[in-house]
């Protein structure tokens, strides 16, 4: 009975460390961007001013005679206006004659009088441009009316930038409160879990500091067919690290034992999460392991073809949302503001990646260098802390891949992101990864720098088949 009460005790402890690291989550997701949102309405509320406020200058600057392009693109819009109505009653003009052929004359009178109305018409918006005569005093009067104008504008954006420094004030103090109070309640749940927790300590012990994935002694058996034998390595936090190997060495099988589309024969994966839990991925669901902080891409480009660029990094966020059942069904101010965080950071993520023109194109017909980054990018919409690519550069022309290494070397400097690449392209390897493991037939080669494998006599036999 005992034991019973210590795993409800433990379900209930982890089920509020879960909540609590998601509202934490949510508010510094949501604190940086509701400052851009607001900062942006105070810089589109002084540009309508300033819009305004020329807008009213443009009759003093005509008198004045002073160039703008504001006066000479209003021309053409009203002379164009004027062109377009006479267009449409000399179309008229045509269509009576078409029916009345016999009275030529009659027809010529009339277009003659519509051809010389449209020339008053031109000439009289042309006048309506047309500086003072008295241009001193048209000047002096512009100059008056431009200062007091000015005065008035400058006045109204620095009240529009109090008030926007106020809010952003009380938003900083709302933020740093909520986390004061949740930070605190989290750690306490923590300390109490661990005390009741006793596999934590062996987890601790069994992954390194400084370690964010350990495979020890991973084994997937299909059958007869051994895919990976008895796999030990470390991949160290922050670094972009490269699993190479010859066709059928077990690359993607041990991707799939990672996140779980694989039940491994024997061994262990350990990873460190976001919050630096030791976590055993053995004991994890396919679906509960992007929660942790693990994503992929797969060797082929998995996009859903309906929906455009913007709407497919979207689609990977539905784990993040925090509103309840009943949130979603109402459309409630919470679910308003996480779908406002999420597609924000989805367009700020396709800036990153260079992808911004494409963010309401359909995938269906894009280039194929751009269907991958469209895959990184949507990766990087979970916060994740391990992007696992599985042959990012297959399909990809030189000038793709070599762009492709400097946007993978961006996540991980930019996003703080373990980059765990497959790859056969040994030229982009060897130029992006810091180490390198090489397995075949599943067993673990050589792992060191890319020059050390490189150099190893063991790799080079098992891609030539001797000795090079």
């Amino acid at each position: 009975m005992a034991k019973i009460d210590k795993v409800i005790v433990q379900w209930f402890l982890h089920h509020r460390i879960k909540q609590l690291e998601s509202k934490i989550l949510f508010e510094k997701d949501y604190h940086p961007f509701f400052k851009e949102d607001k900062k942006e309405q105070h810089l589109q509320k002084c540009q309508r001013a300033n819009q305004t406020m020329q807008a009213s200058l443009i009759q003093p600057m005509i008198q004045a005679g002073k160039p703008s392009d504001d006066i000479a693109s209003l021309l053409a819009h009203k002379l164009q206006k004027v062109r377009t109505r006479y267009y449409w009653k000399n179309r008229s003009l045509q269509q009576w004659y078409s029916r009345h052929q016999e009275d030529n004359a009659q027809y010529q009178e009339r277009k003659r009088k519509l051809h010389q109305a449209l020339l008053e018409a031109e000439t009289k918006v042309r006048n309506q441009f047309e500086p003072s005569t008295d241009m001193e005093t048209a000047n002096a009067v512009y100059e008056t009316l431009q200062a007091k104008k000015r005065k008035v504008y400058d006045k109204a954006c620095e009240r529009s930038l109090a008030k926007f420094d106020q809010k952003m004030k009380q938003a900083t103090k709302r933020h740093e409160s909520i986390l004061s109070k949740l930070e605190p309640r989290l750690q306490k749940f923590e300390d109490k879990l661990l005390q009741l927790d006793t596999s934590n300590s062996q987890l601790e012990a069994a992954l390194p500091e400084g370690v964010v994935l350990k495979l020890d002694k991973l084994s997937m058996h299909f059958g007869g067919l051994k895919a990976v034998d008895q796999l030990s390595f470390e991949v160290k936090r922050g670094e972009i690290f490269g699993l190479i190997g010859p066709n059928g060495a077990g690359k993607t099988t041990v991707f799939n034992c990672i996140t779980r589309f694989y039940k491994q024969t024997s061994g262990n994966v350990y990873f460190r999460n976001r919050y630096m839990e030791p976590l055993n991925l053995s004991k994890f669901k396919v679906h509960d392991v992007i929660k942790e902080g693990i994503v992929r891409t797969f060797q082929n480009v998995e996009l859903i073809w309906e929906l455009n660029v913007i709407e497919n990094l979207l689609v990977a966020v539905h784990t993040q949302y925090r509103s309840s059942f009943f949130g979603q069904l109402f459309n409630s101010s919470r679910l308003r503001k996480e779908e406002q965080i999420m597609r924000q950071k989805a367009m700020k993520i396709l800036a990153d990646l260079e992808l911004s023109h494409y963010a309401y194109w359909y995938p269906l017909g894009l280039p194929y260098g751009i269907l991958k980054k469209v895959e990184l990018a949507r990766t990087l919409m979970v916060n994740p802390d391990l992007i696992i690519l599985d042959e990012p550069a297959a399909g990809l022309n030189d000038i793709e891949t070599v762009a492709l290494q400097k946007t993978i070397r961006k996540i991980r400097d930019e996003y703080n992101a373990t980059i765990f690449l497959v790859e056969h392209d040994m030229g982009l390897v060897m130029e992006v990864c810091d180490t390198v493991c090489a397995i075949s037939f599943g067993k673990l080669l050589a792992i060191g720098t890319p020059k050390q494998i490189q150099q190893s006599t063991v790799v080079r036999e098992a891609y030539l088949g001797g000795e090079a």
